[in-house]
């Protein structure tokens, strides 16, 4: 299988163009004849949707917008991100298109709202994590802050997921101290393919927006952990990369960490703390 990976920038708001610089990236991956491509996280939006002017139209898209269709029509599989209309809510949504249709709609589950992230004022949070099935394997898509979350890499290759695709819009050192996104990535990203014994996509975006600048670094992880392919740093770019999902097989045969699952030990202790919390 050939995955393309889309490191782009976008222009805030401007949905039109950003939906015509996927269509030409995504006629280059077929020329290279990719499987699959994958952009970043809103990319079709921008990010910092609270700097929007008034002036702006709603920049919504329904997941079955014919615009979104017609973008895997050219060959590759897609899976591009948006902000969702879910008619009463929004989402900050990463659509799998195949060959015109819409496979499987990820809603992203934590929206961060702290420090310069606001996304819980402009999305509502998704309420499930699939696994899904697609003409090349079984996937599974986590929107950057979800990947953070240790139970749901977990979650997807407990139902089947051979491939974890992770679209991203991580700024360099947002907060301006010594916390650097791109080592925490690294060593997540490492953790996660090799805990969950798949192979892990990340796709970053890369520019400057709202006064923050995308770092890009985007890459490939196999089922060992090991970063196959890596885009370069701060600049658009079109990675493509061969993998074989049958090493995820041969890893999860060679050291079974996921078989003993105790799902019953885990549904008791969660249920436990649910109810010593009142949460939900």
């Amino acid at each position: 299988m050939r995955v393309a990976l889309a490191q782009t920038d976008c222009r805030l708001g401007d949905v039109e163009g950003n939906l015509a610089d996927a269509e030409r990236i995504i006629k280059q991956a077929a020329e290279r004849e990719a499987d699959l491509v994958v952009f970043p996280e809103l990319s079709l939006t921008g990010y910092a949707l609270g700097r929007l002017t008034d002036n702006v139209s709603d920049i919504s898209l329904w997941p079955d917008d014919p615009r979104l269709a017609a973008l895997s029509r050219h060959g590759p599989d897609v899976v591009i991100g948006l902000l969702e209309d879910g008619r009463i809510r929004r989402h900050n949504s990463a659509l799998y298109l195949s060959n015109g249709a819409l496979v499987h709609n990820h809603r992203k589950l934590y929206l961060p709202n702290y420090l310069i992230w606001e996304e819980r004022k402009h999305a509502s949070p998704g309420q499930h994590m699939r696994a899904f099935d697609t003409r090349h394997g079984r996937f599974a898509t986590l929107v950057c802050n979800d990947a953070w979350q240790p139970m749901l890499p977990w979650l997807a290759a407990q139902d089947g997921a051979e491939l974890l695709i992770v679209p991203a819009n991580s700024a360099a050192k947002p907060t301006g101290g010594s916390f650097d996104p791109a080592e925490y990535w690294h060593d997540l990203l490492t953790f996660t393919a090799r805990m969950q014994q798949c192979w892990v996509v990340f796709v970053n975006r890369v520019g400057d927006e709202a006064g923050v600048r995308f770092w890009g670094g985007s890459r490939v992880l196999d089922p060992w952990g090991s970063v196959v392919t890596a885009a370069p740093d701060w600049e658009e770019s079109l990675t493509v990369v061969d993998i074989d999902l049958r090493a995820v097989r041969k890893r999860r045969h060679e050291i079974p960490l996921l078989a003993d699952a105790r799902m019953g030990l885990l549904r008791r202790e969660l249920e436990r703390l649910i109810t010593e919390s009142g949460g939900d």
